[in-house]
């Protein structure tokens, strides 16, 4: 009988936190920019220079300890990490590896084998390091430094994982938990949330780990899922054939759907640790931590329930507008506004998810205001536009967030409901179609749909279909 392996999985989970400017200096952190202009000698690691900690990136780091049922270090020091790279401008990176901020905490995920809770070993602060950029055409690497000093938390999970189910579970927790906090945006494919996978496997039912890899690169949960599967398949076959699994560092190539190894993985010691003399030592007071404590936030799960209570809309459209923080924003926003919760909910459930698939965003990527689609749906309440006409005018007001009242005015996409352009309308239609009108008078009554579809092409889809009916009916 073949053996039976069993998967173990760890997550390093990096975070780029959502503070305007970085860790230790004043400059900003936006993404993109030109190449090393959100620079000063702070963050280009220059002689002399003495880093600041920015007290938000402390505030963020505690609000996602809390969120995670962690234990908050009350007194804290931040440490050097020293190695020689080109993107790290002072040779050392500052991080925490004696007292990180957070520590001893879990997440709850949930996946078709039910609820599982996951370990968090550890949060600990850091800055981010520059990038380099290889340029094959001159053969030489060029350095960013902008992305240099930019506050970083590493989430540190315990080895709780089995599958890759459960590994992209608990990354949507994580980034639910803080994208609700406002402490990142977490979008993977901007770099600010980057996992590396720690990965062994082991015989079913062994006590001892195996030797674990770790897999650097992944940069969209489908990569993630097929790493996990790749590293897992190749350490089978290595154990298989009476090989060992070395302990090293692979980097994950998505597009060839295979790793290879970068280095062997080093120990802590040769890093060379030690506190950093710069930087103040972090007391964390009880009236600070009980203010981070007020000010959290209504996580998804109290919004789900009370969603149920006070909307009364259905528990798929709950689940999925709570998915994204932004869009339960818009949609509390946009009911205070309207006072239509169903009507709001229809609007994001069917539109908003068709053309965020169609054009491949997220739901945090959606533009438009509360105010502009409290102002749709009223027009299409005050019968001032009918539904066809809505969902023209909403596909311009996603792509450019335009005020739906000014535009309909502007392009003249009223719904005529002049009666009596109506009936000269609904005349010439009767009159073109006999052969409809002589299957609608023998009784088949689908025949008055297609002449309700003539009489709005020759509105040009501006009538109000309710009176089109009502006119046909008494005509014929």
């Amino acid at each position: 009988m073949a053996k039976q392996y069993e998967t173990v999985i760890g997550l390093e989970v990096h975070v780029e936190l959502a503070t305007k400017t970085k860790i230790f200096c004043g400059c900003s952190t936006a993404f993109g920019g030109a190449p090393n202009t959100h620079t000063c000698p702070v963050c280009t690691g220059m002689p002399g220079t003495l880093p600041v900690l920015n007290k938000k990136v402390l505030e963020y780091a505690v609000a996602v300890g809390l969120a995670t049922n962690c234990t908050v270090t009350r007194y804290g020091k931040f440490d050097r990490k020293n190695y020689f790279y080109p993107d790290n401008p002072q040779n050392y990176q500052i991080s925490q590896l004696y007292l990180p901020i957070c520590r001893d905490g879990s997440v709850e995920i949930e996946t078709e084998a039910g609820k599982k809770q996951v370990g968090i070993h550890e949060i600990h602060m850091e800055e981010d390091a520059g990038k380099l950029i290889h340029d094959e055409w001159e053969d030489c690497s060029l350095v960013d430094y902008n992305r240099s000093g930019v506050p970083l938390i590493e989430i540190v999970s315990e080895p709780d994982m089995r599958n890759a189910e459960e590994v992209i579970a608990y990354l949507e927790k994580l980034r639910m938990l803080i994208q609700y906090l406002g402490a990142s945006d977490c979008k993977l494919q901007e770099g600010s949330m980057r996992a590396d996978v720690n990965l062994s496997v082991r015989e079913a039912g062994a006590a001892e780990f195996g030797t674990r890899t770790e897999m650097k690169n992944l940069n969209s949960f489908r990569a993630i899922a097929r790493a996990i599967e790749g590293e897992r398949e190749r350490q089978i076959e290595l154990i298989e054939s009476g090989q060992k699994v070395v302990q090293e560092t692979r980097r994950w190539d998505d597009g060839k759907g295979e790793s290879y190894a970068m280095r062997s993985k080093e120990d802590a010691q040769d890093y060379r640790y030690f506190p950093d003399p710069d930087l103040a030592p972090i007391v964390i007071s009880d009236e600070w931590l009980a203010e981070i404590k007020a000010a959290q936030p209504e996580f998804r799960t109290e919004k789900m329930a009370r969603y149920k209570k006070e909307y009364g809309i259905p528990d798929y459209d709950i689940e999925i507008i709570t998915g994204s923080k932004h869009m339960a924003d818009l949609f509390e926003e946009t009911v205070r506004l309207c006072g239509e919760p169903k009507k709001v909910s229809n609007w994001l459930m069917v539109e908003t998810l068709r053309l965020l698939k169609e054009r491949g965003m997220d739901p945090e990527d959606i533009c438009f205001s509360p105010e502009n689609l409290a102002k749709l749906i009223r027009l299409v309440d005050g019968k001032s536009i009918n539904g066809t006409v809505a969902k023209e005018v909403f596909e311009i007001m996603f792509e450019k967030d335009i005020d739906p009242e000014k535009y309909v005015e502007e392009k003249g996409l009223e719904t005529v409901s002049d009666e009596g352009a109506l009936r000269r309308a609904v005349e010439e239609v009767i009159a073109a179609n006999p052969k409809s009108v002589e299957d609608y008078r023998n009784g088949k009554g689908k025949a008055i749909g297609f002449l309700v579809g003539q009489t709005m092409k020759a509105m040009k889809g501006k009538a109000d279909p309710g009176m089109v009916n009502r006119l046909l009916k008494e005509m014929l």
